[in-house]
């Protein structure tokens, strides 16, 4: 761009060869270009309106006033052509072409904020495309950059709107909206597009992934990108966005993403979601998000059968949610007002369900239930006959542990396996995500006994989750369960350590013919010695022979790889 081409004949003699052809032809191009400077000169003098020849060189040269100092830009020995431009500028003013737009009133002009980004820098130098060596550079060059611009989004509502420039052939080759909107029947002939429903972080990362094929998500926009995304049908970065979601998903995030993917109509989305919900139900019941979430996902919540929780956790979580859309609809945070915002979703909490002290210390004396509603539940915990209630007195399934099995048998000697404080670990990873339990450990080989032990679990060296138990063995072979305070959600393709300190009998069983990789369900386990293992565990053998966890549903078909059996040796 802005450069003038003059082609010498096909027989002429090369450049190189004749200095006096060559001055003499760089002399008659110069003399033609100034005269066409004159001519647009006196034709502005005598003419109101503006010439549009020489507005159209100047903003292709990115000139800021015509000037008739010019030099032979190149010699490159061909013979053929001559490139004549404008020198580059020393002062201080950017020569960067159209640092206005035609397509813009004096007054817009006057008004858009113009952002100088490293990619309109980029293309300051009148020979930026020689820089560029690959089409997807030059295209990155003109991500949001007003060099060509020929559209121009005010993004944002009202009062926090940005001004992004954009290129309509870009656009319309990576969106089908944008295609029908710019070429379709009813193409779109405003300069100017408002979209007010949209964040100028979503709409420019949308943008980046359309000029320069990168996606750059950050959790906090990542929800606001994936509806630009759905928005305007660009698939790619929607499973971008929904993949992001996955990997960041928790509990305390969980019954957030489960309304905006509700929302977003994801079903995949939706089904991580209701793994973290029904494992973690405590912990995603009492997260801030849940407090934010929609009526809908609030009633598919309390009606879930699989929550993994207490009910009086589910009346709490439910009330708290009540408190916070009072505050939405700028009511007063009362007992009457709660009622009546939550509606006829209180009849899917099962009261009847809960323990009777839950019920008489928390649900009967919170305000939210009528006096007869109260009584008959007591009722329903103490009279013969029954009465009939509107709430579901069916306790929930909740979720079954699945256990993982690691050694092929178990056995003891008279000499082992002895503790005294030392730590028995195991590292392990596994390919789904999953949500630990506890473990199950080995018991005393020489009668009944009594042992306190403290369990941990470990991400590189970090404390994800420990807890102090004790347990009762009979003295047979048989593990003995020690579970966490909460399910702990284990990433796939990562190792985490599982560690056990027990102190009681000296002797116990423990496991041998271990495996490496063991599935169980449609979960595989992979397992490998830890170096903070002081007390002989490892893969081959030991304790900490079970792994309890929740994870994806069990195909009842499917058997574990290793299974349990106990083999004395005298």
């Amino acid at each position: 761009m802005g450069r003038f081409y003059y082609e010498v004949g096909a027989r002429s003699p090369p450049l190189h060869a004749s200095l006096d052809y060559y001055r003499c032809f760089t002399a008659l191009a110069c003399n033609f270009f100034l005269q066409k400077r004159q001519q647009q000169t006196e034709e502005q003098q005598s003419d109101s309106e503006p010439n549009v020849w020489a507005n159209t060189l100047r903003q292709e040269n990115g000139l800021q006033s015509p000037t008739p100092n010019l030099y032979v830009d190149n010699q490159d020995g061909s013979g053929d052509i001559i490139q004549i431009t404008q020198p580059p500028s020393n002062s201080s003013v950017p020569t960067s072409p159209l640092t206005t737009h035609p397509l813009l009133s004096h007054h817009q002009q006057q008004q858009r904020p113009i952002s100088f980004n490293n990619a309109k820098a980029s293309t300051i130098d009148p020979n930026w495309q020689a820089n560029k060596i690959s089409i997807r550079e030059r295209n990155a060059a003109m991500f949001n950059n007003e060099l060509m611009a020929d559209i121009f989004f005010v993004v944002g509502p009202p009062g926090g709107t940005q001004t992004i420039p954009a290129h309509k052939y870009v656009l319309a080759t990576g969106s089908s909206v944008f295609h029908a909107m710019f070429f379709g029947g009813l193409a779109e002939s405003e300069a100017q597009i408002e979209v007010p429903d949209v964040e100028p972080a979503a709409f420019l990362t949308l943008l980046k992934y359309l000029y320069c094929d990168e996606i750059t998500l950050e959790a906090d926009t990542v929800l606001s990108t994936l509806y630009v995304a759905k928005k305007y049908i660009v698939p790619h970065l929607c499973r971008a966005c929904v993949l992001f979601l996955e990997t960041s998903l928790t509990a305390r995030n969980a019954c957030l993403l489960l309304s905006q993917s509700r929302l977003f109509e994801e079903p995949e989305l939706m089904a991580r979601c209701w793994e973290v919900i029904d494992a973690q139900a405590q912990l995603a019941l009492n997260s801030e998000g849940f407090t934010e979430i929609d009526m809908d996902t609030l009633k598919q919540i309390l009606q879930r059968e699989s929550l993994n929780c207490k009910e009086s956790v589910i009346f709490q979580a439910a009330l708290q949610w009540a408190a916070a859309e009072c505050k939405r609809r700028s009511l007063e945070v009362d007992s009457a007002n709660c009622r009546t915002v939550m509606g006829d979703s209180l009849f899917l909490i099962r009261l009847p369900t809960m323990a009777l002290e839950d019920f008489a210390n928390e649900a009967a004396q919170s305000g939210i239930l009528t006096l007869q509603e109260t009584t008959d539940v007591f009722l329903y915990y103490t009279a013969r006959n029954k009465p009939s209630l509107l709430y579901s007195c069916k306790p929930r399934a909740g979720l079954k542990p699945q256990v993982c099995h690691r050694f092929q048998s178990s056995a003891y000697r008279s000499n082992q396996w002895r503790y005294r404080g030392r730590c028995d670990s195991i590292q392990f990873c596994v390919d789904k995500r999953i949500f630990i339990v506890g473990f199950g450990l080995y018991g005393s080989s020489n009668g009944s006994a009594d042992y306190s032990v403290r369990i941990e679990l470990k991400r590189l060296g970090r404390v994800l989750a420990e807890n102090h138990a004790k347990f009762f063995s009979d003295g047979s072979s048989n593990t003995f369960h020690v579970h966490f305070e909460q399910p702990i959600q284990v990433e796939p393709d990562t190792f985490y350590t599982a560690s056990a300190i027990l102190d009681g009998s000296e002797l116990s069983y423990f496991g041998q013919e271990g495996l490496s990789e063991v599935n169980v369900s449609n979960v595989t386990f992979q397992f490998q010695c830890s170096s903070e293992s002081t007390n002989g565990t490892g893969v081959q053998g030991g304790q900490i022979p079970e792994l309890m966890f929740y994870g994806p549903s069990p195909q009842p078909q499917q058997q574990p790889q290793a299974v349990e059996s106990s083999t004395k040796i005298e």
